[in-house]
């Protein structure tokens, strides 16, 4: 029997980078997978390369009356969502004094209020059926800052408080909510990079290598597991020892 056999998992953001992983992982383990995305030909070809019946919904998560419709259907085409992954980000870097309204709301409202109304969506289904595992990608910038992305790190940040949070709020139901914190990961965003900016980076990290999608991946995998029935409120660090 395979680790996640019988539970459904929904990864946001799902289609592509470090949430099609997660998913690749999830599949690997068993898992009913759904994943959302903005796109729908995106999501639709990743849920087809994913294969094991897993089934892509297109949405927005900042919209609530979305989310909550998304959550009915995956209902009834899989299961109650036994586990959710909050991976959906959206960045809109540039300092602080040049950042525009609508480039600070966007990212909070994306990073922050939509991983909030995701957890909030599964958590009636979670307290019925006493169980529920919720993983939320944060990141490095959330603990530590990075110029540039006043924006970003302040939703990260808020990330971890809210992760926090409800592991207070639902402990008691045998729903554990935890975060993971990537580091600078391998992922087309990062390869875009300058090379001279990407040595730079490496030169900080303690593995003194960039991490992989994948790495990040089995640390969710881990947090939604059965192995880590006792951890709740965690955060987890995912970055060569970079936040240390």
């Amino acid at each position: 029997m395979s680790e996640f056999d019988g539970k459904v998992a929904l990864v946001t953001g799902g289609a592509r980078g470090i949430g099609y992983a997660i998913a690749e992982r999830f599949v690997r383990g068993g898992a009913r997978v759904a994943i959302c995305d903005l796109v729908e030909d995106d999501v639709t070809a990743a849920a087809e390369k994913l294969g094991g019946g897993t089934r892509g919904y297109q949405a927005n998560i900042t919209e609530p009356d979305t989310i909550k419709a998304m959550i009915k259907a995956i209902g009834a085409d899989l299961g109650p969502v036994a586990i959710l992954v909050n991976n959906a980000g959206i960045t809109r870097d540039t300092l602080s004094m040049r950042m525009k309204d609508d480039q600070w709301r966007a990212v909070i409202e994306t990073n922050l209020t939509g991983t909030f109304f995701c957890c909030r969506a599964v958590e009636r289904d979670m307290i019925k059926q006493r169980y529920g595992r919720i993983v939320n990608i944060s990141s490095i910038v959330g603990r530590r800052g990075q110029a540039g992305q006043a924006n970003y790190a302040a939703a990260k940040a808020g990330v971890i408080g809210m992760t926090k949070a409800l592991a207070h709020e639902l402990a008691s139901r045998n729903i554990t909510v935890n975060a993971v914190c990537p580091g600078y990961i391998e992922t087309a965003m990062t390869d875009a990079l300058p090379e001279e900016v990407r040595n730079a980076i490496v030169e900080r990290i303690p593995m003194a290598r960039r991490g992989t999608s994948e790495e990040v991946a089995n640390a969710v995998a881990f947090l939604a597991s059965d192995a880590a029935s006792y951890t709740t409120g965690s955060i987890l660090a995912v970055d060569g020892g970079m936040a240390m």
